[in-house]
């Protein structure tokens, strides 16, 4: 009876969403239902935001129903947006109205910033102010970012412009937030050692797109630990460190227990999960990404250390990070029961002398040398190693310095390094995005590294990029070392001939193929192609009738022995790989298996993949406004060739 009500409410609700009107058949039936049935029919998602405003003003009961901070608006804005409800606290008062009211209009203004940006920044780098838009609408960033990724999410393969200048916004914003963050973070005192909450932050500046947050790996780093509990608890079943609550600073003073939660560890982290060092892949930067070492269960030393330390401190172990040369490593004091007699005799603490000393105290420091401690290398699946075992494990002879525990700081800066490290091995064609990442990073920490500042001048002198901030890094240089006049002269003189230059251009370059002069090019941007000789795929962008390259390029690339020379077109393409080539006509071959081009910059050319060939948005259109009606010719006679050749 009570489903049937329902049904029969439900054929009413469309009739009084399009009348509006108290008189409208049916109404009495429907206000008359008991409270929780009226709002399990609006809250069923038949009915649109519309619908629902026009359904309140029918009578007092619905209006009441539908009450601004009440569950019928708080199930339209989880309906629509349901990524946003993480953001909501179950006790907080919310008029949902209101919020849906913003975040509609959030969107709207998001949506009309990226139709633009094709338009205002096709033939050039989005430059160092162009997201101030976005920066300065009215209404929470939140909202905005999860517009963006709204596009982002948009199905199918269309849209594929608004995609690719939606994710160039939301990588600019969310970093712009997490570099925001780090620098608070790196404001804390040294005695803040939250070496994970550090290794996230270089995380999610380098994977901004990826959904990471300290909650989420805490999380995965709780139920590790609860698997090591499990472990310890049939060694120990008294073990104190079962005792402890989640999130309580406790540390454990006994070596003997410390050496059985260790132990548990080992087997959890090692045997039963399977967490190993990366030696095959050892320079891939997914092995600094936590949430990637978690999912991968592998790293490197430095990160695999944080995840030990990590999870030992939490079971009372007090592990200490140590700055290895060549091997990151741990550190824990064996002389920890023994030397605290010593320092209380000696170093009487002021209070308490009771009170048992932490192993990583700086009172407990000065009376430890580097024999006191045993050192783990989690890269080596937890093997504990003595200081001459260490010196075999680098094949070197190192100062007791470096046996040191080193600060959150220092570990940052370590990682870091290493992705900078591996950003310079990028390959030349690429768009160093790593290299660019970790100089941000490195510079937020130190602002003042005049070597990593200039390279970070060259690297977007090199890229075409920002030149007015290029100035603005080569200015801080001269500043904090005029010893670099010369490098930084050369770079201000090509940067300001560079700004000089875009001022000069003029209007669109529009290429028609009907053009006498054009009459030798074969194909149209749009179309996939193969190269004959190195059988890469690829799309065209662009074309020229001839080669338009300087004479040495020619020479290097050694275009002179092709048959055809210069003289034939050559073409822009988008390559598989990511980069960008300037191919000759006479190496290219239309791919008669067609598939998509797996390229960042796709979007900012092509507006649609249909499947054969992509079709170019409306700014590349322009400026090659007859190859659209060419590429459809084009694939049509492949198509009616292929099909005579099965016949």
């Amino acid at each position: 009876m009570a489903a049937a009500a329902v049904d029969s409410a439900m054929e009413v609700v469309p009739a009084l969403a399009e009348e509006a009107a108290p008189e409208a058949a049916g109404l009495s039936c429907l206000v008359n239902l008991p409270g929780e049935v009226l709002e399990y029919i609006l809250c069923s998602g038949a009915l649109t935001a519309a619908d629902i405003g026009r359904v309140s003003s029918t009578c007092r009961r619905l209006r009441e129903l539908c009450q601004s901070s009440g569950k019928v608006w708080k199930e339209q804005f989880r309906v629509r947006w349901p990524s946003l409800m993480k953001h909501y606290s179950p006790t907080d008062y919310v008029n949902w109205l209101e919020e849906y009211k913003v975040r509609q209009k959030a969107g709207l203004e998001a949506r009309k910033i990226v139709a633009s940006f094709s338009k205002r920044f096709f033939s050039e780098h989005v430059p160092c102010n162009g997201f101030s838009d976005i920066e300065n609408l009215e209404g929470p960033e939140i909202f905005f970012e999860d517009e963006l990724v709204c596009i982002l999410n948009m199905e199918g393969r269309k849209a594929l412009t608004w995609k690719y200048y939606a994710k160039k916004i939301l990588y600019y914003l969310r970093q712009q937030k997490i570099l925001n963050n780090l620098k608070a973070f790196l404001q804390q005192p040294d005695d803040y050692e939250s070496y994970l909450e550090g290794a996230i932050y270089i995380d999610q500046y380098c994977n901004p797109l990826s959904d990471i947050s300290l909650k989420d790996i805490q999380a995965q780093i709780d139920s590790i630990v609860e698997l090591v509990c499990k472990t310890l608890r049939g060694i120990n079943s008294r073990h104190p460190s079962l005792a402890f609550k989640a999130g309580e600073s406790s540390m454990i003073m006994e070596i003997e227990l410390q050496s059985q939660v260790l132990d548990a560890m080992n087997y959890v982290l090692y045997d039963q999960l399977k967490f190993k060092g990366n030696r095959m892949d050892y320079y891939n930067a997914l092995n600094l990404y936590m949430h990637q070492v978690l999912i991968r269960r592998t790293g490197i030393p430095i990160s695999m250390s944080l995840l030990y330390l990590t999870i030992a401190r939490q079971l009372g172990v007090p592990l200490e990070p140590v700055n290895f040369p060549s091997h990151f490593l741990l550190r824990w004091c064996q002389g920890a029961e023994g030397v605290r007699k010593k320092t209380h005799m000696e170093l009487e603490p002021p209070g308490d002398s009771s009170l048992p000393l932490s192993p990583s105290s700086p009172l407990q420091r000065a009376t430890l040398d580097i024999f006191d401690y045993i050192y783990i290398d989690a890269f080596g699946k937890g093997k504990q190693l003595t200081v001459k075992e260490c010196e075999y494990l680098i094949g070197q002879h190192v100062t007791a310095a470096l046996y040191g525990v080193v600060n959150v700081k220092k570990v940052l800066q370590r990682m870091v390094g290493n992705l900078l490290s591996l950003g310079k091995r990028e390959g030349i064609d690429q768009s160093y995005q790593l290299l660019r990442d970790s100089l941000d990073l490195y510079l937020a920490m130190y602002p003042d590294q005049v070597q990593l500042l200039l390279l970070q001048a060259r690297l977007y002198f090199h890229l075409g990029i920002w030149p007015e901030k290029v100035l603005d890094i080569l200015q801080h240089i001269q500043t904090l070392d005029p010893g670099q006049h010369g490098a930084v002269g050369y770079l201000v003189q090509h940067t300001l001939e560079h700004i000089e230059r875009k001022k000069e251009e003029v209007g669109v370059e529009v290429k028609l193929r009907s053009h006498e002069k054009h009459r030798d090019v074969c194909y149209s941007i749009g179309l996939i192609m193969k190269h004959k000789r190195y059988g890469y795929n690829c799309v065209i962008y662009g074309w020229d009738p001839t080669c338009m390259m300087g004479h040495e390029w020619i020479r290097n690339m050694n275009v002179h022995s092709l048959p055809h020379g210069h003289h034939q077109p050559f073409y822009n393409v988008l390559v598989e790989d990511g980069s960008c080539r300037y191919a000759a006509q006479e190496n290219l071959e239309y791919n008669v298996e067609p598939q998509e081009i797996s390229h960042p910059d796709v979007g900012r050319y092509f507006s649609e993949f249909t499947g054969t060939h992509y079709i170019p948005n409306a700014e590349l259109e322009i400026r090659y406004p007859e190859d659209l009606e060419s590429v459809y010719e084009t694939v049509q006679n492949i198509y009616s060739a292929k099909k005579e050749d099965v016949e």
